[in-house]
């Protein structure tokens, strides 16, 4: 089956009924997670602190779930209008923008601790005019020279992509290096062929040991990932196996507040029956 970056621009290919199919397939969301924790691993905040991530084609809000379980604010990024209409109905809570990122971004400048995208980048290694700034090369150029100019100093973005040929990985690392970005490409079980993940992972200044290259995950068997990433998923539920993000009061007071900022209509009115549990009907 022909990969969808080859049969139509992602603003045509993820309209209505494919943006809805592919947020509700859960083979799509175990991946979208398992790539954003990955991510966020390369990434390498300090634990603890608060920071602003960009998401980089965040489609419907699944890998931006995610930056918000893990107590980061985000703003994400789409060229598809139909994906932030998921997520808007999804009523997730990062900010979003529709945005070409093949035109560079209008971001001030370093406005942001870190940027990740999962499965985005390849989609600019096709030119879908015959212009010159429809090339590659071009919006390469304008996409990390402007990413470069949002993101602090030091920092990280880091890509998990689908390259076909080695000759698309030396395109987009020689044209992230004239940005001024550093780093390069990290793969995981790399003699997998089923596990095995790309990622570029470029670092914004720091020098020294604050910013070493991360190195990749070794192994053959991908029943060792599945794993890792179950492993993940329950250090993530506390001593009562709830979710650490279950929707309790203060969840439901933050939801409702972000909500009346946004201007939505018809907010119901905080009371003491806010996020009081229900007895169950029988």
């Amino acid at each position: 089956m022909s990969r969808p970056e080859y049969q139509a621009p992602p603003e045509i290919y993820y309209g209505d009924a494919e943006a809805q199919k592919y947020t509700q397939n859960t083979r799509n969301q175990q991946i979208q997670a398992d790539m954003t924790y990955r991510a966020l691993e390369l990434l390498n905040l300090p634990p603890d602190e608060p920071a602003f991530l960009l998401d980089i084609g965040c489609g419907s809000g699944l890998s931006g779930e995610i930056l918000e379980e893990e107590g980061y604010i985000w703003a994400g990024v789409d060229i598809a209008p139909s994906m932030l209409e998921v997520a808007l109905e999804r009523d997730i809570d990062g900010d979003l923008f529709l945005q070409d990122i093949g035109q560079g971004f209008g971001f001030r400048p370093g406005s942001f601790d870190g940027a990740i995208s999962i499965s985005v980048l390849q989609w600019l290694l096709n030119a879908e005019t015959s212009h010159p700034t429809s090339s590659p090369p071009h919006r390469l150029t304008r996409f990390f020279t402007t990413l470069h100019s949002a993101l602090r100093n030091p920092s990280r973005a880091v890509f998990q992509f689908y390259p076909t040929s080695d000759d698309q990985i030396q395109l987009i690392t020689s044209i992230a290096q004239k940005a001024g970005f550093g780093g390069g490409v990290v793969v995981d079980y790399p003699n997998s062929k089923k596990a095995r993940k790309v990622f570029l992972c470029l670092l914004v200044g720091g020098g020294g040991t604050q910013q070493q290259m991360p190195k990749g995950v070794e192994g053959e068997d991908d029943e060792q990932v599945r794993f890792e990433r179950r492993r993940e998923k329950e250090r993530k539920r506390d001593v009562s196996g709830k979710r650490k993000n279950v929707k309790d009061k203060d969840w439901i007071l933050k939801k409702k507040e972000l909500y009346r900022q946004r201007g939505k209509e018809g907010v119901p009115r905080d009371s003491k029956f806010t996020g009081r549990k229900r007895k169950p009907v029988f």
